[in-house]
């Protein structure tokens, strides 16, 4: 997946390979608004009924785009995990001991969303950014 065309299947529904920054914060954003919108616009009862569905689709979706973007900096996708429980604790609000957790969230965003990928073919696959480096270099 490259930085100019983004392959939203890819994006939200599979945790293998790279995504390079901007997709990432592009797919990061369309998450946290469809999470905003179902949490806030959405009536009680409605939310109450399909709450089963909806929060493990978006827990699917966003551990798949943690995950890929993990990988761009060269770490495992299991660190998806803590990042969505630390988000979990502090979502809508982060008060008592459950701020703490903030601290991971803080992590997150300058480790995904600031810092870019490493450089070159990692063991996850090629630069996102330069995805046919592998064949300029035969």
């Amino acid at each position: 997946m490259n930085g100019a065309q983004i392959d939203w299947g890819l994006l939200f529904l599979s945790s293998s390979g790279r995504v390079a920054r901007f997709p990432f914060l592009i797919g990061l954003a369309v998450i946290m608004v469809v999470l905003m919108l179902y949490d806030y616009a959405l009536p009680s009862i409605l939310r109450e009924l399909s709450a089963i569905i909806v929060y493990p689709c978006l827990l699917f979706s966003s551990a798949c785009l943690l995950s890929k973007r993990l990988h761009d900096r060269g770490r495992s996708g299991w660190w998806a995990a803590i990042v969505l429980l630390a988000f979990s604790l502090v979502w809508p609000s982060a008060s008592g001991i459950r701020a703490l957790f903030l601290i991971v969230v803080v992590w997150a965003v300058v480790e995904l969303g600031l810092m870019s990928g490493e450089e070159g073919s990692n063991r996850f696959g090629p630069n996102p950014m330069k995805p046919t480096e592998s064949a300029n270099a035969i």
